[in-house]
This record gives structure tokens, sequence and C-alpha cells, in this order.
């Protein structure tokens, strides 16, 4: 959405550093002062290698959760931690500068258009969306998707955390992740009840004060929606200012906020372009990974867990290329099979959005800024002082409302753009528009996705099976005629040109239905293929600690593991898991707000 730029076991405590290509052979100190160097027969490990490398903890994934948890375990100056990613840095001869098209705020597209920094993934032809074939970016580099996100601050609503525990993940309710949103957070605002204030995730509010972004809020308040002064603490519902991801104008993704700060550590290593392609395994006991760079296949080994933290494709793909899944699927490929959990890959959940979009009468939208030489004077301003509108997302403006009476919370969210996006910002805007991105937040079709083969290079078959359900079509209707209400309120009078998408043609319900079907994407949004549950449950992935259920020494910490989707953007959720996974893995109880309060509507007999 870019708008301006275009049973194995290790013989001592002390950790050996992976040699070779990968790293320099180092030999660390214990607490006795003792240097010793780790060996590993192939007969005592049944593995290739003669000579181990050996860590405490393996992070596979420098992304949203990855870089959080490399951080918090590398504290701990006794553990030993070793991150692998696929992609490249997010710098350039170490200068963010020279990577600009990731650090630069308003840039976001290029790189959610561009193969090197991204998975570019695709889903199979949705049958019930025309058969388009939909475009999956995920983030492959350092930071994740959060290097390559719109940078949107959201946390989602108590009651998604609340509906978690009923749905199996004891432990996980609103009481119980609100603290571990706060440790993360360091809002410009200050700390709050809600808030925190000294975390590394910077958070900011929008400084453009654009008209637009006036007019918006304006018309939803003139629409008869409360404005909220902010829709992460007390009051998710109506609409207001959004907080970002964006620090003194630039991205402040989790390799800013987590991974370069621990980078220096001694106890931490990373390597950048590793493809990990298996989890070894001594009969049911994780020992390991097998990774691939360079062009040459290794193993490096861990002495206490190897965490996943893939995302919610890629984790699940790790899992079945190792072995572990449906039992019967795994056969077909020729994948021996090491645990027989049927849940891993199922239950895919995503947030679908369509853009109402409207021309604009006068010339103050981003339509401008996209012009040659205003790109470049926008870009030099950013390069020297990360000022200016480059410096900025630009959705600063968004909301959240209820469908219809009855509905106990949000259930439709809305995102604001001063200037029109043309499939997924790869065609330039032709004309002064500004939109809305609008969609439903628990839609209640569910996907799935599976291994092509068994080459670790090759995209799994993702199948979100999209629009599969009546209910999640009505919800579509009710966004687009909710949307054109708000446009339609005094506050746009002086602005409101011709709609432009889905126009004016479009009126009855069977027409909006089309109209969605051929122009709703995903808000990227992929979530729920290694759901969390009780180790009872036949679907669940990973028990309430995150460990996989049937296996020892593996977890799994990302987005993958929400029992649900929740209610808005899954950034802010995806390094709430990890933090809260931290303290988990260190052993230590986890922290607890009890009584907060949260807004709930007066009454439900009415849709606002």
């Amino acid at each position: 959405m870019s708008y301006l730029m275009k049973g194995f076991k290790c013989h001592s405590p002390v950790m050996c550093k992976v040699a070779g290509s990968l790293f320099k052979v180092r030999t660390l100190r214990n607490t006795l002062g003792i240097n010793e160097q780790f060996k590993i027969s192939r007969a005592s490990s049944q593995l290739s290698s003669e000579k181990a490398d050996c860590y405490n903890y393996i992070i596979v994934g420098a992304g949203s959760a990855g870089c959080v948890l490399a951080n918090r375990l590398t504290e701990d100056p006794q553990s030993s931690v070793l991150l692998l990613e696929a992609g490249p840095k997010d710098t350039l001869l170490g200068s963010i500068r020279l990577m600009w098209k990731i650090h630069m705020p308003a840039a976001l597209t290029y790189n959610l258009c561009d193969e090197k920094y991204n998975w570019y993934y695709h889903t199979t032809p949705q049958r019930h969306m025309d058969n388009r074939v939909m475009y999956w970016p995920r983030g492959r580099v350092w930071g994740g998707s959060s290097s390559l996100n719109a940078m949107v601050y959201i946390r989602g609503h108590a009651e998604d955390y609340n509906r978690w525990g009923t749905e199996g993940a004891l432990g996980w309710d609103y009481e119980h992740c609100l603290p571990y949103f706060k440790k993360a957070q360091a809002h410009e605002l200050g700390p709050d009840q809600y808030r925190g204030g000294n975390g590394p995730l910077r958070v900011s509010r929008g400084k453009t004060n654009h008209p637009l972004h006036q007019a918006f809020l304006e018309a939803a308040q003139q629409a008869g929606y409360p404005f909220t002064a902010d829709m992460n603490g007390y009051q998710q519902e109506g609409f207001g200012w959004m907080d970002m991801t964006i620090h003194q104008g630039q991205r402040w993704s989790t390799a800013s906020a987590y991974l370069r700060p621990a980078i220096s550590r001694p106890n931490f290593s990373v390597a950048e372009k590793t493809l990990v392609t298996k989890i070894l395994f001594q009969g049911t006991k994780c020992i390991g990974v097998e990774y691939v760079k360079n062009g040459q296949r290794k193993e490096v080994f861990a002495n206490k867990e190897v965490i996943l933290s893939g995302g919610a494709i890629n984790s699940p793909q790790l899992l079945m290329l190792s072995g572990i899944g449906n039992a019967d699927d795994l056969k077909k490929l020729g994948i021996p099979v090491v645990c027989h959990l049927p849940g891993v890959g199922q239950n895919l959940q995503d947030h679908l959005e369509v853009y109402v979009q409207h021309k604009c009468t006068k010339p103050i939208t981003l339509y401008s800024a996209q012009k040659p030489l205003n790109m470049v004077r926008i870009g030099l301003e950013w390069l020297w002082k990360f000022t200016g509108e480059g410096a900025t997302a630009h959705l600063e403006s968004g909301g959240f409302i209820r469908s219809e009476p009855g509905v106990p919370h949000p259930d439709i969210q809305f995102h604001f753009l001063p200037s029109q996006v043309i499939d997924h910002g790869r065609v330039a805007s032709t004309m002064e528009a500004y939109q809305v991105h609008v969609g439903p937040m628990r839609s209640t079709s569910v996907g799935w996705l599976k291994l092509k083969s068994t080459d670790p290079n090759d995209h799994p078959i993702i199948e979100p099976n999209y629009l599969s359900t009546e209910r999640d079509i009505w919800e579509f209707r009710q966004c687009v005629k909710l949307t054109r209400e708000i446009f339609a309120q005094k506050a746009f009078e002086k602005f409101r040109g011709p709609e432009i998408q889905p126009g004016d043609h479009v009126q009855s319900d069977k027409e909006i239905d089309a109209f969605v079907r051929q122009k709703a994407d995903s808000a990227y949004h992929p979530s729920c293929t290694c759901k969390m549950g009780q180790p009872s449950d036949s679907t669940a992935v990973v028990d309430p600690q995150t460990k996989v259920i049937g296996v020892e020494n593996l977890r799994v910490v990302d987005a993958s593991i929400m029992p649900s989707v929740v209610t808005g953007n899954l950034n802010a959720p995806t390094i709430m898991i990890a933090e809260k996974a931290a303290d988990i893995i260190k052993g230590l109880p986890s922290l607890q707000e009890k009584n907060v309060p949260v807004y709930k509507p007066k009454t439900l007999e009415t849709q606002r």
C-alpha cells in the first residue's frame, strides 16, 4: 500500500559457534573460565557431520517474532542463541539510508512488490472470487513482514484474547496479554494504563494533520460513530488517529527495535540468506536444524530448544517438511512421519478488504507527490533529515465499528488514505483521489495450506477459501454500504468527486457482491496455521506454553499459533506473543494486570 514511492546431548553448557562459511570459530569461556570444543561423533548423533556446532537456542526466522525472541533470550549472558534468516539484512553497508526502500515509511510498496525481500506467495484460484489468484507478500528480510508492512500498530480487541482462553489457549486472556503489549511499547504519548513507555518498540501518531484525514474523522462522527482517543486503549470502537511503528521518520521494524540493539552481544549469532530446510530429530526429540547457505547444506544443533518463528506460512511448511503434520499427507510425499499432528497448516485465517475510492475535487491528495520531481524532492528531504512526506505511511486515521445490532464488539475495520491504491501499489495512481480500506475482522471462512512437494524452495499450496460462507458475503455488503454512508456526510462535501470504486452503477446486493468478488484483496494478515490449544484438541499444534504437541524441545512462536484471528492488524499481536513466549521459555511467571476496564456499548440494540 505505498503511496509515494513506487536425544542428542551437548557435553557442556558452554556454547560452540557455527564454523566454516557461516561464522568464525569462536570459543567462549563458561562461568568457570574453561575453554571447551564440542565434538559429536557420527555414531552418537546419527547425523552426517562429524563435528557439530551447538547452541542453547536456535530461532528460525528473523521476523516480527524471531527478533523479539533473540533479544529477550540473549539478555541472559549464559544463553547462547543462533538466529537464522532466509532473507538478507535490512541495511546496506550498515546504513539504513542506503536501504531507503525499507526504512522510508512512504516507500513501502517497493518491497511489497519486490521478490528480493519478499516470499511473493500466491494462493490457489479462489472459487468464490471469480477464480482469482490472490497475491500474498510476506517478509523475507531482517524484520520479516515488519520491514514490509504499512506500519499500522493495532492490538486487537480485549475480547479477542479472552476468546483465545476459551479456545484452549489458557493464560492468553487479555489480563495476561496486555502487560506484554505494554512491555514491548514505547509510545510517544507516554505510558498509561494501556500504553507502554519504556519498551523497544517505538510507536507514534501521524504528524501530517491532512485535511482529508480530518474530514474522514468528522464524517464518521456525523454518521453517528464515536471518536476514540486510543483504539488500542480503553475503547477500540469508533474512529480516531492510528498508532504507527514509526520513530523519528523511520520505519521501526523489529529489526530496528530488537535485533540491532542485541547484535553485539557475545552470546548471539545471526545469519542471513540461510534457508532452514529441515528440523532434525532423534526419535521425537528435536536436536537441531539443517540449512542451506551459499549452496552448501549444513547442520547445527540446539541443546535446549529450536523455536520456529517463520510466520503463518513458513512455520507449518517447515514442520511438514520435517515430518510433523497429517500423516497421510506426509506419506503421499514420502516424508517419514515423526509425529501425526493433523492441525498443521489447517485453520488458516486472514483478513480480506476492499478499497472504496472517490475522486477528490481539490488538489490536496498524494497524487502530486507521486510525480517524478516531487518524488526526488521528498526522497532527498527524507535522506537528509528523515522528515517530510516520506516520513509517514499516510495511513494516519481509521476506525472500528460493529456490522449490525447484537454484535458485542467491532467486526469491521477502516484504514483511510488520502490517495488511490491500484493492484497493491503496483500500478500508479492516475488522479486526485482518496480511499478507505475496509473489511470484516472475524470472517467465518477458514482455509488451509499443504506442501506442494518435498522441495523446501517450492511454495506450499495456499487455500484461504475466501468468501465461502454467506455470513462473510453479507459482512462485505455491509462494509461497502456503511463506508458509502460515511463518505456521503457533510464533512466531505468540499472534497467529494464521483465514486471511482465500486462506482455509482453498483447499487444492488448482487452488484455489490460481484464487485467484492472482483476487487477484494488480502490485507496481508495470514495466521492460525499452527493453532495453540490443549493437547486433547486434535486440531491444536502447540500447547499454551508454545511447545509443539507430541515432540520435545520444539516450539512455534509467531502469528501461526493464534487460535483465531484478532480484530485488527497482526504485527502488534505477533510482537506481544513473542514477548510473552520469551518469559515462558525463561521459566518466568506471566505478567498479569487484572480488572483493566474495557469499553462496552451501552446497548447492543443498535449498530452504532
